[in-house]
């Protein structure tokens, strides 16, 4: 079985490939550089949102080494690349000097329906986010911005043309400790997707479970990167002191509970 997964370079990318790795099928990590984990500032922010903005951020970074311990990428081949290149030679090489049994994308931009083209067997994404309530960019802030922490997740999905939107084959929500903050929470949701990803991987395989899917709902909202503006931190660190979670399990929240779709 030939594996190949394309993903970004941040610690939580890593994270993953090294447990896709387990399943001893990874040939071929393709890892996009993305931005910055620590970004500047956009222009024309008051001092007060640029300040939540580098705080945030900087959570980020602090949160994701502490999950994922700034490792490195597992035992196998890894060819990093631009955004720019993500659909042009390099990759489509890539993808066509084997057979690819399963495409696996996670952090990366969007490939191309020629560069999807070029793989003849599965093609999943693993998106951050439980379809169909949170699709599109930024989707493991939002649910602790409506203020409904347990709506976080990962959901693993076919790749489509259509962005967040193939028939979806494994979810899972992350588990809710107090005393956690949104970054926190976040990584939680990656790392169970983790955990569960190589049994996921082996039904595809053709273990004694057969691998099923559930057609996807368009339902939710797809969230847009415009979206989000620095703004909307207010209410996470001003307003709840990035103790979302905490109030959840306290009772401050209505209950609704991620109606999830899982292969076991």
């Amino acid at each position: 079985m030939n594996i190949i997964f394309i993903t970004g370079n941040h610690p939580r990318h890593k994270y993953i490939a090294r447990r896709i790795a387990e399943t001893g099928h990874l040939s071929t990590v393709i890892s996009e550089v993305r931005e910055n984990h620590v970004p500047a500032p956009p222009t024309g922010l008051s001092e007060h949102a640029e300040s939540l903005f580098s705080m945030h951020f900087q959570k980020r970074q602090e949160a994701e080494s502490k999950f994922f311990e700034d490792k490195d990428w597992p035992d196998c081949r890894v060819v990093e690349i631009t955004r720019e290149q993500l659909n042009g030679p390099i990759v489509k090489s890539i993808l066509s000097e084997n057979p690819v049994d399963l495409l696996l994308s996670y952090g990366c931009h969007r490939l191309d329906d020629p560069t999807l083209d070029l793989v003849v067997g599965e093609r999943w994404n693993i998106h951050g986010g439980l379809s169909p309530w949170y699709r599109g960019a930024i989707t493991h802030f939002w649910p602790s911005y409506f203020l409904e922490p347990q709506m976080t997740g990962m959901t693993i999905h076919e790749l489509t043309k259509e962005l967040d939107a193939g028939a979806v084959v494994h979810q899972a929500a992350a588990d809710l400790v107090r005393g956690d903050g949104v970054h926190d929470l976040a990584c939680r949701a990656v790392l169970k997707v983790g955990e569960e990803l190589p049994t996921v991987i082996s039904l595809l395989r053709g273990s004694s479970v057969p691998l099923i899917k559930k057609h996807h709902s368009t339902s939710g909202k797809l969230w847009l990167v415009n979206d989000w503006r620095p703004e909307h931190l207010q209410l996470i660190y001003e307003t709840y002191g990035d103790k979302v979670v905490d109030q959840y399990l306290d009772g401050a929240f209505q209950n609704r509970e991620p109606k999830l779709f899982r292969q076991f």
